[in-house]
């Protein structure tokens, strides 16, 4: 600790210089008056009245001293840059390794801002939003949307909320040729633009009670983006129509340009009122009925009031609609949750991603100021004559400390500036590495704004003391008698050996535990891939055919679909095909019923509830979902027949216990339903769901225009789509079909945070190796050159040259395995955090960290051949002579 002693000392040799030059002025001042006569007390006092106040003296030397301190610092920056550019190969290796890790840790900053903190561009006091959602006491997962009615009633009873903000994402089938691309839109409340303080640039938002009625308010208010590529910017678009959902709305409204609406990782091309729910529902009305729970809002909070007394507000008004509509309600509550931990968009499931890379740029950052700080090291002692020569002629150490922390800050700043670079070139990294939802390209963009500026600003300071401070004490502590007598070597000797070998400790043991992460991180992502849904992945591809917004009637739309299965099964290569309202692993919420089971009496302060999907014919073996008892839905199974439906082994486990289902029934909002067959139990969401109970239903006694289509076949997407859109508009030429892909790659669009993950830690842990070598390098090159002459006395003393680079990789080695002990040690405590990201692999599988161990190894014995090479070239008559 005593370079912190002698720092503390150097600040403070300032305020001694003045109380010692005082002294001094006084004391000749009082043997002047003794001189002259005067007894030495009334001296003294004299001269203490002839010298003054004392502070107003310390003023006037502080602002002297103070124009020095500027003129100082200009003079140390003009030094600093001179210094860094006569020395052009340390300055960019400096500077390169500063800006990655700064840039690395400016990305992130930026990733946490736009998508975590501040997600929606142009909504005030997003700091007051939070999210909405209703809870299901007992169910798995326990988390739901609320109903209209209940969302009404907690806006009347709520007094902490300055808005309530009902919203729903959802979106229109447009024909573009021969396919049907997605436009994303919102259900929202009247009070939507206002609540959220975002003014449409021409028009209006939507008046108060256009969110009431069915269907009764067909109109939209329009994103910049569409008018301009849709309405190529038209002044006078207002008044004009588009048709959404099969209707034409009036255009009342454009937004202003950079708003996108408030769900993470969408930008909406429209909003409708909630009045036109049923339509975009493809003739479903829930407005009205408390137990369709649908809405996602946001409540923004009074000033002051903080989301723990909200919660405590919504809970007991969640309470008292329970007791008034138990029927409905039984079990329901509402949480709150900051915008950080939104459950139903993308900020969620991004909130552990970017934890791990935050974490994994910090480590980066660490690696690179070791690195930094080993380099300026190795510099300052090889301008110990320079140090040595300027304290001889009566610099002071403070002055040499504070030069070489200022060449640490310019490197540093230089750094920032490149690392907001860096930061603005990857703002849209995250988005490129996740795939389309739905065919809808997701919108996940980094926010520069002045927080992660000053963020950075601040990784710069802290940065410069973590690689510049210490190098700096220690080169600038320089033993004036010693280095007069003898040749420092370059190296700074033993004394400084034990601070390159710690940074380059740390650098290992970090690097270790980055490799570590993302070896853990490959397996699991393999082992999500490998793992089965439940359901076939190969042989089966998905599309969807929206009939809804074509205009079809309920009855045309059956014989649509009907035809369409014929023709499809005649193809060659196909083996099967069904219609589905949903589509396993789809971006859209599955329908949930709150149920009632024959002979299963529910504990009196829950309502069961399950999921369900509403299916056609031959659907469960398309998809390749065994019948574990009974038998599937037929065409037989429409309108006029008995109401059916087939449910899943855990439906049938939570509520039968063990007994066969077959012919029992369950009640469906209200409705009683015979079970004909019980299927294998699938996972429906993400493959690392728990599974709940779930059932279908024949999609003939629920229709839905809007269906998704699966087809078994042989075929790739590319080779069968000419043909299903050949039959498509046999049928129908006005009809297209969506994006056709693989259930394969339907599943694997929902890894998109495990595959963040693994190329976050790829990346930057193949950076920090980079940066962990290139410090090895710098160590093991410095202690040759310090122990040149031992080396050429070995060699003329016998020693071959395989012996002399036994010896310098025996001691980076020795490094090397010391680092990977202390980045063992480290992994195995902080890849638990990894927990949420991991699927069926261990964190601490043994195979990531002998990959670990092997890539660091194989890194070592590359960033050592050099200086190797060069021990064992020693020429050792020169050495000696030198």
């Amino acid at each position: 600790m005593g370079w912190i002693r002698r720092l503390r000392n150097t600040f403070a040799s300032a305020e001694g210089d003045f109380d010692e030059e005082r002294r001094f002025h006084i004391a000749e001042r009082t043997d002047d008056y003794v001189r002259r006569g005067m007894a030495p007390e009334a001296a003294r006092r004299a001269a203490l009245a002839r010298f003054g106040a004392v502070t107003l003296a310390k003023e006037r030397t502080g602002d002297a001293d103070m124009f020095r301190w500027i003129d100082d610092i200009r003079r140390d920056a003009a030094y600093a840059l001179r210094m860094l550019r006569r020395n052009p190969g340390f300055s960019l290796l400096a500077t390169l390794c500063l800006t990655l890790g700064i840039g690395a840790n400016a990305a992130v900053f930026s990733w946490i801002e736009g998508i975590l903190l501040r997600p929606y561009p142009l909504v005030v006091d997003q700091d007051r939003l939070v999210a909405v959602t209703g809870t299901n006491r007992g169910a798995r997962p326990d988390r739901d949307d609320v109903s209209w009615p209940d969302w009404i009633d907690l806006q009347r009873s709520s007094t902490l909320a300055d808005a309530f903000i009902a919203e729903k994402i959802t979106g229109t089938t447009l024909s573009v040729g021969d396919r049907a691309e997605r436009a994303t839109g919102s259900m929202v409340s009247a009070n939507y633009f206002d609540a959220i303080g975002v003014r449409p640039i021409l028009g209006r938002g939507f008046d108060a009670g256009e969110d009431s009625g069915r269907n009764a308010h067909p109109v939209a208010v329009i994103s910049y983006e569409t008018w301009q590529n849709r309405f190529r910017g038209d002044p006078d678009v207002v008044g004009k129509t588009q048709v959404l959902a099969g209707l034409p709305h009036t255009i009342v409204g454009v937004a202003p340009k950079g708003f996108y609406g408030t769900f993470v990782g969408y930008a909406f091309q429209f909003w409708v009122p909630a009045s036109m729910q049923g339509q975009f529902d493809a003739g479903v009305y829930k407005l009205e009925d408390r137990g369709a729970r649908w809405i996602e809002g946001y409540l923004r909070l009074k000033p002051g009031v903080t989301i723990e007394q909200a919660q405590a507000e919504m809970s007991s008004i969640a309470a008292r609609l329970e007791a008034e509509y138990p029927e409905t309600n039984r079990g329901r509550g509402v949480r709150l949750y900051p915008l950080w931990q939104t459950p139903f968009n993308n900020a969620a499931a991004l909130l552990p991603t970017l934890g791990v890379a935050l974490v994994v740029v910090v480590a980066v950052l660490l690696i690179a100021c070791a690195n930094v700080g080993n380099l300026l090291l190795l510099r300052g002692f090889a301008r110990q004559q320079e140090m040595t020569i300027r304290l001889s002629l009566g610099v002071g150490r403070a002055r040499l400390v504070r030069q070489l922390m200022t060449e640490g800050l310019i490197l540093a700043a230089i750094a920032a500036a490149g690392g907001l670079v860096v930061a603005r070139w990857l703002r849209d990294a995250l988005a490129l590495l996740t795939p389309p939802r739905g065919g809808v390209l997701l919108r996940l963009p980094g926010e520069i704004d002045w927080r992660v500026i000053a963020a950075s600003a601040a990784l710069c300071v802290v940065s410069t003391m973590l690689f510049a401070l210490a190098p700096a004490m220690i080169a600038s502590n320089v033993d004036l008698a010693g280095a007069l007598k003898a040749e420092a070597g370059v190296g700074g000797g033993h004394r400084s050996a034990w601070i390159r070998s710690t940074l380059v400790l740390v650098q290992m043991a970090l690097s270790f535990v980055l490799l570590v992460g993302g070896a853990l991180l490959i397996e699991s992502l393999l082992a999500v891939r490998a793992a089965s849904p439940g359901f076939s992945t190969d042989g089966v591809l998905t599309t969807s055919v929206d009939l809804f917004t074509a205009g079809y009637q309920p009855q045309r739309a059956k014989v649509f679909q009907d035809a369409l299965i014929d023709r499809l099964q005649t193809l060659a290569g196909v083996e099967s095909a069904a219609f589905s309202r949903m589509t396993p692993f789809s971006y859209r919420s599955y329908g949930t019923a709150p149920i009632a089971v024959d002979g299963y009496d529910a504990p009196p302060d829950r309502q069961p509830t399950a999921d369900y999907n509403e299916i056609g014919p031959a659907f469960l073996a398309t998809l390749g979902i065994p019948l574990v008892s009974g038998r599937e839905f037929t065409r037989a199974d429409d309108e006029a027949a008995p109401l059916v439906a087939v449910v899943d082994e855990t439906m049938a486990a939570q509520f039968w216990r063990g007994l066969d289902p077959v012919g029992r029934r369950v009640q469906v909002r209200g409705r009683w339903m015979t079970i004909v067959g019980v299927a294998r139990t699938a996972r429906y969401r993400n493959l690392l769901e728990t599974p709940s109970p779930f059932f279908y239903v024949p999609l003939r006694q629920n229709f839905s225009a809007v269906a998704a289509l699966q087809i078994r076949t042989r075929q790739s997407a590319a080779s069968l789509r000419p043909a299903l859109v050949r039959e498509i508009h046999a049928l129908d030429p006005n009809i297209a079909p969506s994006e056709l892909i693989s259930m394969r790659e339907q599943v694997e669009r929902t890894t998109a945070a495990q595959r963040i993950s693994v190329t976050i830690l790829v990346v930057f842990g193949a950076i920090a190796v980079m940066l962990a070598a290139v410090g090895l390098y710098g160590v093991m090159a410095a202690t040759v050159s310090q122990r040149a002459r031992e080396l050429a006395l070995r060699m003329a003393l016998g020693a071959r040259a395989e012996d002399l680079v036994t010896l310098v990789l025996s001691k980076a080695l020795a490094l090397t395995a010391a680092g990977m002990i202390i980045g063992i040690a480290a992994a195995l405590l902080v890849t638990r955090l990894l927990g949420y990201l991991l699927y069926r692999v261990s964190p601490r599988d043994p195979r990531a960290f002998a990959s670990a161990a092997i890539v660091i190894g194989a890194a070592s014995l590359v960033a050592c051949f050099v200086p190797a090479w060069r021990a064992s070239r020693t020429d050792p008559l020169r050495a000696l002579r030198g």
